[in-house]
């Protein structure tokens, strides 16, 4: 009950900044995503169930449902459109010390999600293409597909194969540390100088089964070998534009945005204050360090109320969302920009006003307010996300 108290209060906190034209606006969200399904490509609702120790336990698949913490569930992800939520099988780079372990990890995340759809076939179904998307939209059901984030678990080749017939459909080829296919963007060493011999037949041999390659989390020189070698479209899952935040490799510069465009590949927007401004991320850390000395732990509820509360006050909101996809449009194109929020993966650093999945149409509303046609909310909600994925099946 406490719980649903403080959502009823954070609805309350949103209800009363609206106008009657932030209503209309809304209104006209909604009614576009009757007909248009949001894809999501990256959410890390398999990973939160490990984190919140609820991962094989009696009856957890029951929560994808309605989950009582965390960003995702089916009732709120059909509150905001959102019909194909790309699961993220995340491997942390601690598993990629010992041989093996990043597989077993893997594995064990793919059954979860596949038990989930399993459990509630009239409400979740996986998605090995790009079409089950809309034929599972037309039906009420939200579509699981699956990315990889991180291909530690690729030790030969051959497992390529393996995870495409798993039902991977991207792989993001690192994550934290560098790894056997090539560097990351967080990682000093540049153990491989970019993509490693290795890294590149793997990049040719995704192309070849068709999983996409996802270039987020990789180092500026990984992401120009991969251009190189691949003949089809890129996607990057999640990545903001690095002209916000100067300096911070993990956001692409303007020069990988361009060339992944020319590529006829996608670049999907995270919600994360630490991918948006600079400014952003000094308003949460600054909200977190007084969320701290008021002693709410991160995850009780009365901290996510805390956060979503104080960061509105702060100004963060949708339309800083709403300010990278402008710049991507501006620079290459409404067709090369999509949705890959990170729910799940980041904590409390969200704005308040895209704090969980019921919450997109507030991040359409405010490109329809900028002008924004019908046309180009489809394209970001999922159009150019599934051109992508049909060029690489």
């Amino acid at each position: 009950m406490k719980f649903l108290s403080v959502i009823a209060s954070i609805a309350l906190i949103f209800s009363s900044c609206s106008t009657s034209k932030d209503t209309r606006y809304l209104k006209h969200a909604h009614q576009i995503l009757k007909e248009t399904p949001i894809v999501d490509t990256h959410i890390d609702f398999p990973w939160s169930l490990v984190e919140h120790k609820e991962w094989f336990k009696p009856g957890y698949t029951d929560l994808a449902l309605k989950h009582p913490v965390g960003e995702f569930d089916r009732e709120r992800a059909i509150k905001g459109g959102l019909y194909g939520a790309f699961m993220s099988i995340y491997i942390p780079s601690s598993y990629q010390k010992e041989k093996g372990r990043s597989r077993e990890v893997a594995d064990s995340l793919i059954l979860a999600v596949e038990q989930i759809a399993a459990a509630h076939p009239s409400q979740f179904a996986m998605a090995y293409h790009a079409d089950d998307i809309v034929k599972n939209f037309k039906k009420g059901i939200i579509s699981l597909p699956m990315g990889m984030e991180n291909g530690s678990p690729i030790e030969k080749i051959s497992d390529v194969a393996y995870f495409h017939k798993k039902g991977i459909r991207y792989v993001t080829l690192t994550h934290a540390r560098d790894n056997q296919i090539c560097d990351s963007s967080y990682d000093t060493l540049q153990t491989n100088g970019g993509l490693s011999p290795f890294g590149k037949d793997v990049v040719k041999e995704m192309n070849r089964v068709g999983i996409m390659v996802d270039v987020s989390h990789l180092s500026d020189k990984s992401i120009v070998d991969v251009l190189k070698i691949a003949k089809k479209p890129l996607v990057a899952s999640h990545s903001g534009c690095r002209h916000y935040i100067p300096g911070f490799i993990r956001n692409l510069p303007d020069s990988l945005i361009i060339a992944i465009a020319k590529g006829n590949g996608v670049v999907q927007v995270p919600f994360s204050h630490y991918f948006l401004t600079t400014d952003a991320r000094e308003k949460f850390n600054s909200a977190s360090e007084e969320m701290k000395k008021q002693g709410l732990e991160e995850n009780a509820p009365e901290a996510r109320y805390f956060m979503n509360k104080k960061l509105l006050q702060m100004g963060v909101s949708a339309k800083t969302v709403a300010d990278q996809i402008d710049y991507i449009r501006k620079l290459v194109g409404i067709e090369y920009v999509g949705i890959g929020s990170d729910f799940d993966g980041v904590g409390l650093a969200l704005p308040p006003d895209l704090a969980d999945v019921s919450m997109y149409p507030n991040l359409l509303a405010e490109l329809l307010r900028r002008g924004y046609s019908d046309s180009d909310i489809r394209k970001v909600c999922s159009e150019n996300l599934l051109r992508v994925w049909k060029a690489n099946e």
